[in-house]
């Protein structure tokens, strides 16, 4: 294995990524940064506009439309991009629902994108044989229990994740394919902008946050970069957490 240079770790160049829910938030973000370190970056989400301004702004990005809720469309992305490098498990859904109130159908539906769909497009992209290194975005909700916010199906797919994470790197390690997880804190994105709208549970944050303050969009990108580069080679199986030192209470 060729050992890069220190100033080398965190260069993608030449390598080829797959980002889901990369029409908004964090997915888009994690798109961006991805493709100025060097990858040619697959943002895939459903909306396929915003993916086409995202394409036109961002050099090295190319827009994928794929609802990862449908096995069909998953198999499809994979197939169009051919081999990959990295694979950012990023795209999720919730439900307002509190837990005596949620569906079983909706509860199944929301473990069906945030936690079946990961597992089938890293069982796709592990099954060309080649190294690769997967980022399962999970959540501190799937750490530790954040009531009265966060829903029960939201919780269990993201605990679900990095369970999955672990077992996936065990099986896959000898290949060359890791698999790691990302935890973020308080982020605002477009699913909580409620949230972050309410002065209370802004406050409610702040208070339970040993940082004092939720985080900013590109206090996620040293983590994602580190870990889908050359710069953590030995490390998989693993749960990153990026949260304010949430969970450390």
């Amino acid at each position: 294995m060729k050992v890069p240079a220190p100033g080398e770790l965190f260069d993608l160049t030449g390598r080829t990524a797959i980002v889901t829910g990369a029409s908004s938030g964090l997915g888009e973000r994690f798109a961006r940064v991805l493709a100025a370190a060097g990858a040619t970056v697959w943002a895939s989400a459903r909306r396929q506009e915003r993916l086409e301004r995202l394409a036109a702004e961002v050099p090295g990005i190319r827009p994928a439309p794929c609802d990862v809720a449908l096995a069909t469309d998953r198999a499809a992305l994979v197939e169009r991009v051919g081999p990959v490098d990295i694979l950012v498990n990023n795209a999720g859904t919730s439900s307002k629902a509190r837990p005596h109130e949620e569906t079983s159908e909706a509860f199944a539906d929301v473990l069906g994108t945030n936690l079946v769909a990961p597992f089938h497009l890293a069982q796709l992209v592990a099954a060309a044989g080649r190294p690769v290194s997967i980022v399962n975005v999970s959540s501190i909700v799937g750490v530790v229990s954040t009531a009265p916010r966060g829903g029960a199906s939201y919780a269990a797919g993201k605990a679900g994740l990095i369970g999955l994470t672990r077992q996936l790197a065990g099986h896959w390690g000898r290949t060359g394919v890791r698999v790691n997880a990302l935890a973020p804190g308080w982020f605002r994105t477009e699913m909580n902008d409620a949230m972050f709208d309410d002065e209370a549970s802004v406050r409610w944050i702040e208070r339970n946050t040993m940082v004092r303050r939720a985080g900013e969009p590109n206090e996620l990108d040293g983590a994602l970069l580190f870990l889908a580069s050359a710069a953590s080679t030995y490390c998989t199986g693993q749960v990153l957490a990026v949260d304010g030192g949430w969970t450390a209470r």
